[in-house]
């Protein structure tokens, strides 16, 4: 079995990159990513809907520059009290 923590992960930068958002169904998606990327130009698209619509999941996409980038955007999303997860 492959250990995944010990990978690293190589990617060619600039690249896009998904970020799956988990939220309550009455935030504003729209809001709450502009508040994190501010005026990065991104794409937000309703992915799922929880089985007794209390959740949503959206993909949030846009264009990362570097590995510190990527990262960094994970987590402020993560830190955001309007996003419940980020995958």
């Amino acid at each position: 079995m492959i250990d995944l923590s010990k990978e690293k992960l190589e990617l060619n930068y600039p690249c896009s990159w998904e970020y799956k958002l988990v939220v309550l169904e009455h935030i504003d998606i729209h809001v709450t990513v502009k508040e994190v990327v501010l005026s990065r130009e991104h794409k937000v698209q309703e992915s799922k809907v929880s089985a007794k619509g209390k959740y949503k999941s959206y993909t949030l996409e846009l264009l990362v520059h570097n590995d510190d980038d990527r990262t960094e955007i994970y987590k402020m999303l993560g830190d955001h009290s309007n996003i419940k997860m980020v995958l």
